[in-house]
């Protein structure tokens, strides 16, 4: 019996470990991205005291297409469905391409660090919150998104995988309207003048364009 449950248990991690996981180098892909979800969730423990939050059915519209293609980007996804990647990088290729998932991964986390108690991982205002205009914040006015969509997109590429793709290009259309909900929730919070006054200067996603 414990024979066949260990039977069991190696038969699923297999298929947990399947996809595009198994291959060297986009498996430098997931142990980057498993690194980022767990330094991220024990990080979450680290936030001040929430204020007031957009109500769950509100954030259903930038969670519903995030689920989605959290389960099409996973790896495993491709396997059940037979696919094969449309294109393939070679090593070096891989380990540039992974050099700019870590680049969009760090750039979370300098967001995640300059923001400090304030930051949230849901639309919410803090205890004290205020406009914060410097680092990263200064760059774009959504940094952690920022740098998650660029790192889920070039995964995306990296893989080559149909389902991977719509799986990084669905989260990334969460993160956007994430961010746009943001926007009206903390105009509101923190009023037109300081949170208007910020979002006329500094771009929402992507660096150096003009704000919108």
């Amino acid at each position: 019996m414990v024979r066949n449950m260990l039977q069991d248990i190696g038969q699923l991690l297999a298929f947990a470990l399947s996809g595009w996981t198994t291959i060297w180098p986009t498996q430098l892909l997931a142990i980057i991205w498993i690194l980022w979800v767990i330094s991220w969730v024990l990080a979450s423990f680290w936030s001040g005291q929430t204020k007031k939050h957009v109500m769950t059915w509100e954030s259903f519209k930038y969670r519903f297409p995030i689920l989605v293609g959290a389960i099409l980007f996973l790896p495993w996804t491709g396997r059940v469905l037979g696919e094969k990647p449309l294109w393939q990088f070679g090593n070096l290729g891989v380990y540039v391409l992974a050099c700019l998932v870590l680049a969009g991964i760090s750039f979370t986390w300098w967001a995640r660090i300059h923001l400090g108690r304030f930051w949230s991982n849901a639309i919410t205002h803090k205890e004290g919150h205020q406009v914060i205009d410097t680092g990263p914040y200064g760059l774009v006015r959504h940094p952690i998104y920022t740098g998650l969509i660029a790192g889920m997109l070039v995964t995306g590429i990296a893989v080559g995988t149909l389902t991977a793709m719509l799986g990084a290009a669905l989260i990334s259309l969460g993160m956007g309207l994430k961010a746009h909900m943001e926007e009206g929730f903390l105009t509101a919070e923190l009023g037109a003048d300081a949170y208007g006054s910020y979002c006329r200067r500094v771009p929402m996603l992507i660096p150096f364009l003009r704000p919108t």
